[in-house]
């Protein structure tokens, strides 16, 4: 559905260390940062994206914004919540684990990443 995901941080390289840490959990590469400071991660399904707000204001979270990234199990959004935690991150929400929606079963895990962005990874059971 989506061909690419840009995100704010007014630190990227700090942005970059907590990406590198948490996706690299999830078996994605570490980032390549240009040289105007963005980063970016490739996938076979998209693209993940960190920059400098360009209008050079100050970056902030979205308020009710939450961006998801897919685990292939429930270890996998441990071992990405830990990463986030040991690199700049804050805990939020409820601890990892299983969440139910009518018939939906999720195991999920949420953070804050340094620049306040709310992101969490989700494994359909």
């Amino acid at each position: 559905m989506f061909s690419h995901v840009v995100i704010g941080a007014d630190d990227t390289e700090q942005a970059k260390k907590f990406y590198d840490a948490t996706l690299g959990a999830l078996g994605i590469d570490p980032g390549f940062m240009d040289d105007t400071g963005r980063v970016f991660y490739r996938t076979e399904n998209g693209l993940f994206a960190i920059t400098k707000p360009l209008n050079g204001e100050p970056a902030s979270g979205g308020n009710g914004s939450t961006i998801g990234f897919s685990a292939v199990n429930a270890e996998q959004c441990d071992a990405w919540h830990e990463a986030g935690l040991a690199n700049g991150g804050t805990a939020i929400e409820d601890p990892p684990g299983v969440r139910e929606s009518g018939e939906m079963k999720m195991y999920l895990a949420y953070l804050r990443d340094p620049a306040g962005n709310k992101v969490c990874t989700l494994h359909r059971m």
